[in-house]
């Protein structure tokens, strides 16, 4: 005959700290945010005309209905 296993009592779980990050450390990552906000601007709105990057009209018609979506005009 065999003896039965001892059971184990269940483990307890155990807090862990979370991670603080500084305001300096997330710097960088506002910085690219902001940079690609403003590029996302350009092209929405002001990507026509004068002030084109790329010649023909294919930006304006990728971003036409985001433009009537955000205010701006375009014709």
């Amino acid at each position: 005959m065999s003896t039965p296993a001892a059971i184990e009592p269940a483990a307890q779980p155990t807090a862990v700290p979370a991670p603080v990050v500084s305001l300096k450390g997330l710097l960088p990552y506002w910085i690219f945010a902001g940079v690609v906000l403003m590029l996302a601007i350009y092209f929405v709105g002001a990507e026509e005309g004068a002030t084109s990057v790329f010649a023909g009209s294919s930006v304006h018609e990728f971003v036409h209905d985001a433009r009537h979506l955000l205010g701006f005009p375009c014709h």
